[in-house]
């Protein structure tokens, strides 16, 4: 079966995905998931999308009790070192958040970088990941994820947005195309693996506008769902959402 670009671009990019600028926020928005919890260390944290457990690792290293699943055993290999380095005891499990195997057994749900939403090939593979997760929270559980807004791409170019944040070895971005029926953006990714390989992907991801966000999660059954501007490493609810918000940061809450 021909892998998609989503795990053909993971599989020995463990080193060079945490020097990615877009990884380099974890503090930041560890200390806000903290407030968000109110700082409860009895809850169950599952993070779905974990990669490297950049955030799972700190929450765990704060004192949290964690999953981390993730679809790339490359990934996950990386998050268990850097967390044996730590001498942390993580559960780290190879799962598809297509097809997850909980029920009602987190009181938390975080999944940030997109964490595979929005890198499915289909609108329903995307919603079956959100259905996943509601379906593993407990009764009054909450689900805090980071997903890439629709309105960016309608008033700016994401191909310059991704240059001028790029820095030397990280992944680079081009024949960028945004689809207005479908709000796919598809563009051609290039990197070089942890081994020197280089590496160039076509690539498609699915940009949602906030209302789409809000339909999807009320009809999983959220009753207070809000929606933020993403900040790298500085979440906050002070941030209202707006055309200049490459990411946006949702908060929905059973």
């Amino acid at each position: 079966m021909t892998k998609q670009w989503y795990e053909s671009l993971f599989e020995n990019y463990a080193l060079k995905y945490d020097n990615e600028n877009f990884t380099q926020g974890t503090v930041g928005e560890c200390d806000f998931l903290e407030k968000e919890i109110n700082f409860n260390k009895s809850l169950k944290i599952l993070d779905v999308g974990c990669g490297t457990g950049r955030h799972i690792i700190e929450l765990s290293n704060r004192g949290y009790t964690v999953t981390g699943i993730d679809l790339s055993e490359a990934q996950l290999t990386r998050a268990k070192q850097k967390a044996e380095s730590f001498n942390l005891k993580i559960d780290f499990q190879q799962q598809d958040a297509r097809n997850l195997p909980f029920n009602n057994e987190f009181d938390v749900a975080i999944m940030l970088c997109e964490g595979g939403f929005s890198l499915m090939e289909t609108d329903e593979m995307n919603y079956e990941i959100l259905n996943c997760v509601t379906k593993s929270l407990k009764e009054n559980g909450k689900f805090i994820f980071t997903t890439l807004n629709g309105l960016f791409p309608l008033h700016h170019s994401v191909e310059k947005f991704c240059a001028a944040n790029l820095k030397e070895g990280n992944a680079s971005y081009r024949s960028n195309r945004f689809d207005l029926m479908t709000f796919r953006h598809y563009d051609v990714i290039e990197i070089e693996d942890d081994s020197g390989n280089k590496k160039t992907l076509e690539c498609n991801e699915r940009y949602y506008v906030p209302s789409e966000i809000n339909w999807l999660l009320k009809s999983l059954g959220y009753k207070e769902i809000n929606i933020f501007g993403a900040k790298l490493g500085a979440f906050s609810r002070n941030d209202k959402l707006t055309t200049e918000d490459f990411e946006m940061l949702v908060i929905a809450e059973k």
